[in-house]
């Protein structure tokens, strides 16, 4: 009996018709690969760029702190981890504040105490006052009151500022966010000893990052516009382009032992999965550095296509068509990334024939091998 159109059997079968035709159709390439079908390749083509030298530096946040104790005590209440994104005043921790809020408490009742005495100095001197206006006593008693009555308000004034500051100590036991961010690391517990200077919570703003690479002296960045500098942060795995900063700056302090400069480029905002500690790449152009000595000069590289690059674990290569027609995986360095073409630095020479479908060389190369 034939269903309906609309009846959940025949739905049923046409979803899983449609899902045996899908994996039909992408065996397809793969299969006739197998069956001796030619691969399909590309020709590595020179790069048409710029002669540019290759530096290497490290993601880093703009704004990172690492927030300490100020007050001693044990950690009570422990509210984030790693990876947590907290917003600004948050309360990220707490320390036990037993000693210190008994010590405001004595401190609120030494103000009392004062208070009650300038109260006492107060009526005392206006009495005083009176007795000297009506000549039945000296000036001299007179000063002395005065002289009682300032001194009680100088205590009471006393009091009042060392209350506060009891009370800015308890409330140092309460760790709140500067700014908001991402916490990057928490290297205490709960029941742990806090101690003034004692690192509590790792906090970086992720909305700012930017990149720290090292240079030789002789770079000069005058005249050169940041579109002329690239980025490339392999852990991203960006394909449609490389980064390009929003703002470069040049530190003129040389590091002592390294004898070397470090020049800081800004991120633009919107990298996601970007975190700080990231390997990168910079791009410079070669009159920027004067001399490529010690670092990667890219005077000749050649352009595939993205899709043609193959990443195993930390290895990333190319397979390239041997004399005998067959594919073989070469590593590769990579270069910048454009759209859809990347450039080769090193592996991979003009002329040479890339397969453009790495899966079916990866398969075709499995078969070989059984």
């Amino acid at each position: 009996m034939a269903h309906h159109p609309n009846h959940p059997k025949y739905s049923q079968s046409l979803s899983t018709l449609l899902r045996m035709l899908a994996v039909t159709i992408a065996t397809v390439p793969l299969a006739a690969a197998i069956a001796g079908a030619p691969l399909p390749t590309v020709i590595a083509e020179r790069a048409d760029t710029k002669q540019t030298v290759r530096v290497d530096g490290v993601v880093e946040a703009v704004r990172q702190t690492v927030i300490a104790a100020q007050v001693a005590g044990a950690i009570v209440d422990l509210k984030v981890k790693p990876g947590d994104r907290v917003s600004s005043g948050q309360i990220l921790l707490r320390l036990d504040a037993r000693a210190a809020e008994q010590t405001a408490a004595a401190s609120q009742a030494q103000v009392a105490a004062a208070r009650a005495a300038l109260n006492v100095a107060s009526r005392d001197f206006a009495r005083q006052k009176q007795l000297f206006e009506q000549r039945f006593i000296s000036q001299a008693a007179l000063d002395h009151a005065e002289a009682v009555f300032k001194s009680t308000e100088a205590q009471l004034n006393s009091q009042i500022s060392q209350a506060a500051a009891t009370r800015s100590q308890s409330d140092f036991a309460v760790i709140r966010a500067p700014f908001a961010g991402v916490i990057a690391g928490v290297p205490v517990v709960i029941g742990d000893m806090a101690l003034p200077g004692r690192p509590l919570v790792t906090l970086y703003d992720p909305s700012a990052l930017r990149v720290a690479a090292t240079v030789p002296p002789s770079t000069n960045l005058t005249g050169l516009s940041v579109e002329q500098i690239y980025i490339d942060i392999p852990a991203l795995q960006i394909k449609e382009k490389s980064i390009q900063p929003t703002r470069s700056d040049l530190l003129p302090i040389a590091d002592a032992s390294t004898q070397t400069l470090q020049l800081r480029l800004d991120l633009p905002a919107g990298l996601k999965l970007a975190v700080p500690g990231m390997f990168a790449r910079v791009w410079l152009p070669v009159s920027a550095t004067g001399s490529s000595i010690g670092m990667a000069a890219t005077s000749d590289p050649v352009r595939i296509p993205t899709r043609a690059v193959v990443r195993r674990a930390e290895m990333t290569g190319v397979y390239v068509m041997n004399s005998d027609g067959k594919p073989i995986l070469r590593q590769v360095r990579l270069g910048r990334i454009d759209r859809d073409m990347v450039e080769i630095l090193t592996g991979v020479s003009v002329g040479e024939r890339v397969v453009s479908e790495p899966q079916l060389a990866t398969a075709l190369t499995a078969k070989a091998d059984k």
